[in-house]
């Protein structure tokens, strides 16, 4: 197998910033055959700039390119599943971003049609495939810091898109920020259910939440303590606590660049990305983005680090947060 030969879905900010992660790896492996958008002249654009061939104005013409191995989804989340699904349909490998679905119905929903055509589905948690992520599961694997017993989890920033608040749109920070701190919890404790759940939250007038705390009770007496906001910046730190140590991300440990291990702190820098950047340390998808090709040259058709049930787990969890703060989609009631 030649390079990868990727087909873009949305000309947005993610998909930006998701082209400028690949242009850090080996041209010979990856390469960015077409976009698409409802919008032929935003498509048009976007290739321009990111030197792209072709452009579509739709996403049934980038389905039916027969020169494309791979779909990437950058579309919001209301549209993540009948994107998916056409991508399916036509026989499409597909990595889609996080959330992969509104709820964990339209998970099982992607699921069952990739495993009916054979193809290899992702959800794009890229958080799993940072060097400082794959440090961390390493340590608790070889229980560096004993058995881990308290898990704390902070995100909290302000708003970085206008329909943050629009229920329609999927808005709500459960679903934009929140989620990581329960993927964060569903690596940590590997990958088990919670025997509790237990959430408390504030919702906009809109009536999607805008903070939230979440505590997640797993055997053996631990628990996950998460925290999250669009109100106000967080330290965004999280901290695994073990019988014989700690382990530290002191910043963006979605993205994470530093590990600390009972204060003995490890770098894991990125590459520079050749233009501006939407969102912090992005040239970090470029780790999901080489799993993938893996994966594809293995002849997988889920991934070993971000399964199909690592996604239903997070986001069964994530239906019964939103259930006991009290926001519904219209995706709930269909």
């Amino acid at each position: 197998m030649g390079a990868t030969r990727w087909g873009i879905c949305s000309a947005g900010k993610i998909s930006h910033d998701f082209l400028e992660a690949l242009r850090t790896l080996p041209a010979e492996d990856h390469k960015v055959v077409a976009v698409a958008s409802h919008d032929l002249h935003r498509a048009q654009e976007f290739a321009k700039m990111h030197d792209i061939p072709k452009a579509y104005g739709s996403y049934e013409e980038l389905a039916h390119d027969s020169s494309i191995d791979v779909i990437y989804i950058g579309v919001i989340p209301p549209y993540h599943l009948s994107a998916t699904l056409l991508f399916i349909e036509a026989g499409k490998n597909v990595l889609c971003e996080k959330p992969f679905g509104m709820n964990a119905a339209e998970v099982k929903t992607m699921v069952k049609a990739a495993q009916e055509k054979n193809v290899f589905l992702m959800e794009a948690f890229w958080t799993r495939f940072f060097p400082a992520s794959e440090k961390m599961h390493s340590l608790l694997k070889q229980r560096a810091i004993g058995d881990v017993v308290v898990l704390h989890a902070e995100i909290g920033s302000l708003p970085s898109v206008p329909w943050g608040a629009q229920k329609e749109l999927g808005g709500g920070a459960l679903l934009a920020v929140g989620l990581y701190c329960v993927q964060l919890a569903c690596m940590v404790f590997n990958r088990e259910k919670p025997e509790s759940i237990v959430a408390s939250g504030f919702l906009y007038e809109t009536g999607v939440d805008h903070t939230a705390s979440i505590i997640l009770n797993y055997s053996g007496q631990c628990q996950a303590v998460l925290t999250y906001t669009r109100r106000a910046n967080l330290p965004n730190r999280a901290s695994i606590c073990g019988t014989n140590g700690i382990i530290e991300f002191p910043s963006t440990f979605w993205c994470p660049t530093q590990l600390a291990v009972n204060g003995q702190m490890e770098e894991f820098p990125l590459p520079l990305p050749s233009q501006k950047l939407n969102y912090p340390n992005s040239t970090g998808l470029r780790y999901e983005a080489e799993h993938v090709r893996q994966c594809l040259l293995q002849g997988l058709k889920e991934s070993p680090i971000m399964s199909h049930a690592d996604s239903e787990l997070v986001h069964s969890i994530l239906d019964e947060v939103r259930r006991q703060i009290g926001v519904s989609y219209p995706q709930d009631h269909p």
